[in-house]
């Protein structure tokens, strides 16, 4: 059986948050609701009910800008811990029907493959309708389901789906499936190559799928490989449980006010980098590729990455990466509100063998490496003792934002 004859289901939470507090205070079903932290400065609005969204309220808004498009809507501060344990129970009634169960985000979104379940449950759209019931019943939330060859099809089936539905994808009708819909619903594809798109008159699926790939090299430049498979439907990448995850080391930073000083996002991202840099020392382990997200004021987000040939849990080394990919990051003139740095291909970091000895410029960089890891080691210490900001580098200091 080859990946494209997968059956996959995709479970959506629509407004997970929201489902999640309705179904613990009934009183709350059918209002305009807000998820956001009513009194942090700032406040930006986390999630929102349907009838808030049809009001004009939009994830990542000012919660004052939300509150005058939605006067009567009820607010209440997120409560991550609800929706972890949640995420968990949806887990629960997925796992009777296959081992194969990904959580893609904390946001009420599983991927479960399926494929050769047949004889045991039946058709995959009567697995998902199963679970559906079942979740209904027990948590009391109804999620929006599809079924489809891949990941990439059910999770723009079920975009199509909500708030509330079920779609099913046959194998043979990737193409014709996708191609009268717009670009924005394909997963992973940015605003700026939505607006490079856009510039050469191309807003649905079906017209980018009509280019070949020099013309769409053209558009997107690097990226053009893997929205040529995407606009085609093509999508073998599994569903992974936890264990078969790749592990990830992340940190991420709010500014205060949003900001374009280079210092102050520099200063952010080192600190960043040495919270990572000591998460991977005390995990043994080293990343080689790093990656920065950046979030815009005006709700854009940018990603970029950097690599190394060889995996590094070394700050400064960290830094390079990180600096590396903010400048294939930030190009635009927007200030920024949010940064997060990502590191993954997380593998032991080379050992330090006592090879070489006659070379006299190995012995020097051997002896750096070894004073770096020295001063990255007293550095952990003092931080575990004294809380992580006892002791700071010099180029974390810039401006004045907290993390």
């Amino acid at each position: 059986m080859t990946l494209r004859e997968r059956s996959v289901i995709h479970l959506n939470v629509a407004d997970f948050a929201v489902a999640v507090e309705q179904a613990l205070d009934a009183r709350l079903r059918g209002r305009p609701l807000i998820v956001a932290p009513e009194h942090a400065p700032r406040a930006t609005v986390f999630d929102m009910s349907e009838p808030a969204f049809q009001a004009g309220v939009r994830k990542g808004m000012r919660l004052d800008r939300a509150r005058r498009r939605c006067r009567d809507a009820a607010v209440l501060p997120p409560h991550p811990d609800r929706y972890e344990r949640a995420m968990r129970a949806l887990r629960v009634h997925a796992r009777p029907y296959s081992p194969l169960v990904e959580q893609a985000d904390d946001n009420g979104h599983l991927f479960v493959d399926v494929t050769g379940t047949g004889r045991l449950f039946g058709p995959p759209q009567d697995i998902a309708w199963r679970m559906r019931r079942a979740i209904q019943g027990e948590l009391g939330f109804v999620p929006v389901w599809a079924v489809a060859p891949n990941k990439l099809l059910a999770k723009v089936a079920t975009r199509l789906a909500k708030p509330c539905g079920e779609r099913v994808v046959a194998i043979g009708d990737e193409a014709a499936f996708l191609k009268p819909h717009l670009l924005a619903l394909l997963p992973g594809v940015e605003t700026e190559e939505l607006a490079r798109l856009h510039a050469f008159h191309l807003t649905r699926i079906g017209e980018v799928a009509a280019l070949d790939f020099p013309q769409l090299e053209v558009a997107v430049g690097r990226r053009a490989r893997a929205l040529h498979e995407a606009v085609r439907g093509v999508d073998e990448t599994p569903v992974l449980t936890e264990d078969q995850r790749p592990p990830v080391a992340s940190a991420a930073h709010e500014f205060a006010e949003d900001s374009n000083d280079a210092s102050q996002v520099r200063s952010a991202l080192h600190r960043l980098a040495e919270r990572i840099g000591a998460e991977l020392r005390e995990r043994k382990l080293g990343a080689r590729r790093v990656g920065v997200v950046l979030d815009y004021a005006d709700g854009a987000r940018v990603v970029r990455s950097a690599s190394t040939s060889l995996a590094t849990a070394d700050d400064f080394r960290l830094f390079d990466l990180v600096r590396l990919a903010l400048e294939r990051a930030w190009l635009r003139r927007v200030r920024i509100r949010h940064v997060k740095v990502a590191a993954d291909r997380l593998a032991a970091p080379p050992a330090q063998l006592d090879l070489f000895d006659l070379l006299e410029e190995r012995d020097a960089e051997r002896e750096t490496l070894r004073r770096r890891d020295g001063i990255a080691g007293a550095l952990d210490a003092i931080r575990r003792r004294f809380g992580p900001e006892a002791v700071s580098v010099g180029r974390t200091l810039a401006g004045g934002s907290r993390s």
